[in-house]
């Protein structure tokens, strides 16, 4: 009678017909379970900040005593060879990037992470190339984003679990209660 939906049970169309559902789980994940960890040694004085819109390259914000964290996060279900980071991020006094590398039924990890230490930029990224669109114009093109560098996953640092990520990301001697 009418046409057929096509079927999205299983994972692989439902992580590219539901990419951002998908990164919203990610985020919640990636969250409770760092706040579980920080529970978990007793740190308490943890606060988390959403940004309601990617105006200034990063997802959330992170802060533990007097470090702030502007984060943010990528996931891919392969390892990546290039992440767009905003040039936006770097002007923030703690940018980071962590891409999180997912399973289909989203399991987190390897994580690789770009940053600083606490309390230090972005390290040097207008050596970077102009990253393209992700998707084609009207026109078959993808044109540059000249807010955006594309930055070689071999820049970043593989961090496999996350009590490591957080050391990367307010420090060791901050990690104690």
């Amino acid at each position: 009678m009418g046409r057929e939906r096509p079927d999205l049970s299983t994972s692989i169309d439902k992580n590219i017909h539901h990419s951002t559902l998908r990164e919203r789980i990610v985020e919640h994940i990636f969250i409770g379970d760092a706040l579980r960890i920080l529970w978990g040694k007793g740190i308490t004085n943890v606060e988390v900040f959403r940004s309601e819109f990617d105006a200034h390259g990063y997802d959330l914000a992170m802060a533990q005593r007097d470090i702030v964290r502007h984060i943010q996060l990528k996931t891919s279900l392969k390892k990546p060879t290039k992440i767009p980071i905003a040039r936006s991020l770097a002007e923030k006094p703690s940018g980071c990037v962590i891409c999180i590398q997912i399973t289909p039924d989203l399991k987190l990890g390897p994580y690789y992470w770009f940053g600083g230490t606490p309390g230090n930029r972005l390290p040097y990224t207008s050596k970077f190339p102009n990253s393209m669109r992700p998707t084609r114009n009207k026109k078959g093109e993808r044109p540059i984003r000249k807010n955006y560098r594309e930055i070689a996953l071999s820049k970043f640092d593989r961090v496999e679990n996350l009590p490591k990520v957080l050391e990367k990301l307010f420090g060791e001697a901050n990690l104690h209660a």
